[in-house]
Order: structure tokens, then sequence, then C-alpha cells
């Protein structure tokens, strides 16, 4: 009875929608604007990949065997993979990111940008050397495994195996806790380097953050994993919260709006690993996770995370995935890692088909770059790509979609969402009138910046917790939490 009533609560929902003239478009009516997604086909499940003796070496590469691998990997699959520098670490090294596609040079017009991050701590490197492995993958199956094929078919995977090689030189292999490496050639916390939402991060910035900053403000990526070492976790936004000093060590979560898509996509990974999803703590003195998975600022505050900056900046949906319990463990017990890590690795991926995406387009069919949308409810905005395209995910529901751009009249469009597959939407937005400039403005980016329209905020504490003895008692107990704990 259950099913039936949901049914017809689900084709009520549909007819509401259409009797007020709003068009849904879901996957299978793609408009002949773009190249879009197909709806996923019934695929078999990614294929066990076990690398043979004229593969990849389970063993750590250091900076020059990283290259020369990549190097290799580029010019032996030239159809699969473009190998380019974002930048270079303070002591000159090259921060390298392999894409892997069908079209690995240009952008797949409909089709999303997705990124991997791994070794933004240099003592913890088992996710660098997951990563070459996983574009080793990924190349040698895309004939031969479906699910591979539809991928790489239908999105751009780039992959940033190390993002501190400076770290990574230092550090010392079979070492499972401490600090030595973690931080880049000037001692920074590259996790702890970018603009905060809550608080204000005074920390100089370093050559791989803003290398990293500049690289995510010219792509716009859906859906990012960073790899860390020290726990077995899936956690996600947001590491901080306004009131840090005060929650090191009675934490409790500090929700973003879109905490139900956070919380599937780190279940997605956690449930795919061979044993995340146990929630078994590394050792007796730390945490152990429900499910595998945690809020960041439940588990411990931190200020200038990665994730946090994405999410809120560019509308990124990052994950940080914490995939060993000893953060530099000996080389022979990488290839355990890549078995219990190679599904949640692939399907951890294909989440960025999950939800809403189309056009924003002026009235003659032109796509609007830089339009800011934004979920009602969900008040952190995104925005469309030079083409015109955009990208959110959600799960199944019936959402409404506010729509901004200069020049342009806003507008608010009803759409649902499905399990099956994305719902194609593309708007059309009719010239403002001089009374609409007003309605606009206020959601326009920040002048002179990047920013999206962001979420309001409890003030943080009257005291200034960047100086003076709440900033040093913060700083230190942080720095010994996180080495403890990743």
């Amino acid at each position: 009875m259950a099913k039936w009533l949901n049914t017809i609560s689900l084709a009520l929902l549909i007819l509401n929608i259409f009797s007020s003239n709003i068009i849904v478009i879901f996957a299978q009516t793609a408009t002949s604007l773009s190249n879009n997604l197909e709806p996923e086909p019934s695929l078999p499940e990614p294929r066990a990949y076990i690398p043979n003796e004229n593969n990849l070496d389970f063993v750590y590469h250091n900076h020059e065997e990283l290259t020369k691998f990549l190097r290799a990997t580029s010019a032996r699959y030239p159809n699969l993979t473009a190998l380019y520098s974002i930048g270079k670490s303070i002591q000159g090294k090259d921060l390298w990111v392999m894409v892997v596609s069908s079209s690995p040079y240009e952008h797949m017009l409909g089709k999303p940008d997705v990124k991997y991050v791994g070794n933004i701590h240099g003592n913890e490197p088992v996710g660098r050397e997951l990563l070459l492995h996983l574009i080793q993958y990924l190349v040698t199956s895309y004939e031969t495994d479906q699910y591979v094929h539809w991928l790489l078919d239908n999105m751009r995977i780039h992959i940033l195996p190390s993002m501190n090689p400076d770290g990574f030189a230092v550090a010392k292999e079979g070492t499972c806790e401490g600090g030595q490496g973690r931080y880049n050639a000037r001692g920074f916390d590259l996790n702890r380097n970018f603009p905060d939402y809550f608080k204000q991060n005074n920390k100089r910035g370093q050559p791989e953050t803003d290398s990293v900053k500049d690289w995510i403000s010219k792509i716009q990526f859906v859906l990012s994993g960073s790899l860390h070492g020290g726990a077995l976790v899936a956690s996600y936004p947001y590491d901080n919260t306004p009131n840090a000093m005060f929650q090191t060590y009675a934490a409790s979560p500090s929700l973003t709006p879109d905490d139900d898509v956070f919380k599937h996509l780190s279940l997605v990974y956690a449930k795919n690993h061979a044993k995340m999803s146990r929630g078994v703590a590394c050792k007796s003195a730390t945490p152990a996770f429900e499910n595998g998975i945690t809020n960041g600022a439940a588990w411990y505050p931190l200020t200038g995370g990665m994730q946090d900056y994405q999410y809120v900046w560019y509308g990124c949906m990052e994950v940080t995935l914490e995939i060993s319990c000893c953060k530099y463990p000996p080389a022979y017990e990488l290839r355990k890692y890549w078995e219990d890590n190679q599904l949640s690795l692939i399907k951890f991926l294909a989440e960025a088909h999950r939800g809403v995406q189309g056009f924003v387009l002026d009235s003659s069919g032109t796509p609007i770059e830089r339009a800011s949308l934004k979920v009602k409810g969900r008040d952190v905005g995104f925005q469309t790509t030079k083409y015109g395209e955009f990208w959110r995910i959600l799960l199944p529901g019936y959402y409404k979609l506010e729509i901004f751009a200069e020049g342009f009249a806003p507008r608010e469009i009803e759409f649902v969402v499905v399990e099956q597959h994305p719902t194609l939407l593309n708007v059309t937005l009719q010239p403002a009138k001089r009374t609409d400039n007003a309605n606009i403005h206020h959601y326009r980016p920040l002048p002179g910046s990047s920013q999206h329209y962001r979420p309001p905020h409890s003030p943080p504490p009257s005291y200034n917790s960047n100086s003076g003895l709440f900033s040093s008692i913060t700083n230190s107990l942080n720095s010994i939490y996180s080495n403890i704990f990743g």
C-alpha cells in the first residue's frame, strides 16, 4: 500500500509542476544544443584490476619516478590522457595533473569535470600511490571494462597525485604518526592554508595552495575527493565552526545546507570500501565513526581547510577521504590498500551524474557565462561555465532553482530529481527591466572576487580567535590533534 501511495504522490507532484507551465527536461530528452549525457545504462560492476609485472609497481615513487610514469602514460595513451602542471612547489617541483577521459584535451559540452587530490600532507602518501594506480587502471580498462568506458565517455577526471612533493621527499616510510614531512618546505600545513568561511585565515598563502586556488577558479569542478592518511573515514564539510576554540574537545557538527548530499557521497565511498563502513577505530585512543563517515567539525574543527573553501567559494562538493590508519605504511601494504579502495574510487566519481544539470541561455539561445544559481533553501551557490553549463548533485526530491545574471530578470524554476538519472533543465533568461536591477545585485558574486552567494552564519565569538592567547592555545592543540588523527 505504501508503495502505491508513494507512486501516486510522485505522479501528483509531477502533474503539479507541469500545470504551473514549468518544463522539466529529463536525460532522455536532451536538447540539440549539447552533446548531453545519456542515462547510465545497466552496467556491470567495475572489474577488479590486479597489476602485473608489466604495470606500475606497488612501491613509493619519488618525484622523478612519478614524473616519468605520468609522461610515459601520456605518451602511450594520447587519446585518453593529457598531462599538465598547475604550478610548482617551494622547491620547484611540478604539481602534475593528469586528465583521464575520452576527450582529455577538450571540455565535453554538458559533461562534468571531477578531480582527486592526493598527498596534501607530505607524510600521508598512500593516496599519492593509489592515484597513480587509478590512472593506470582507467587507461588500461577503457576498452575492456564497460563501467570505466562509460565513465571516461561522460566526464573528465583530473588527478593531482601529489600536492606536497616537498613534504613527501622528507617523510619516512613506516612512520605511522608524527609530523615529519606533513608540511611544505616552509613549514606550512597546506590543509590549513585556504581562505575560511567562518574565520579570517591570516596564514600567508603558499605556492602550492595558490596553484590549487587558481586551478579550481578556471575549471568548474562538480565533485572532488582529497586523499589523506591517519584514520579510516570519509569526512565531509564543514570542517570549521564559529566556535572552534570551545568545541575542539567537545565537538559538535557544523552542517552545510547540503548535508544530505555530503552524507550520501561519504557513504558511497565508505560502503564500497572493504573496511571503512564498519566504523572500526584505528586504535583504542582514537574515535570510531558510525558507518565510516563523519562531519569534519564533529571530528575536530580546523581553519583553512581545502574542502570548505571549494564548496563555499565554487560550489564543488569535496569529501576528505582518510584511507589508512598508518600515515606512511610500508610499501608492501600498498597492494592491499588498492584492493580496499578501487571500487570506492570509481563509484564515488560516478555520483557527479546525480541531481540536476543543464544550460542557462538568453532569448537568442546564447549561453550565459557566470550566471549565479542557488537551490532554494540551500544557500551555497554555484555558477555557469563559459558555455552556460551548470551541475548540482542532489538526492531524489522536489526542488526550486533560483537563477540570477547581470542584465537579466531573475527566474525561479521548480524541478524533480529522480534516482535513475540526472534531470536536464535548460533555462532561458529574459533581459531585465530597470526595476529588476536591485533584485539581481544582492545575489551576484562579491565585487573583485569569484565568490558565490554564500549562506549566512552565526557571528564568531567577540574575541579575536586568530590573535593573542586564544590563538596560541587553539593552534597548538589543533596541531597536536592533527598530527595524531590526520
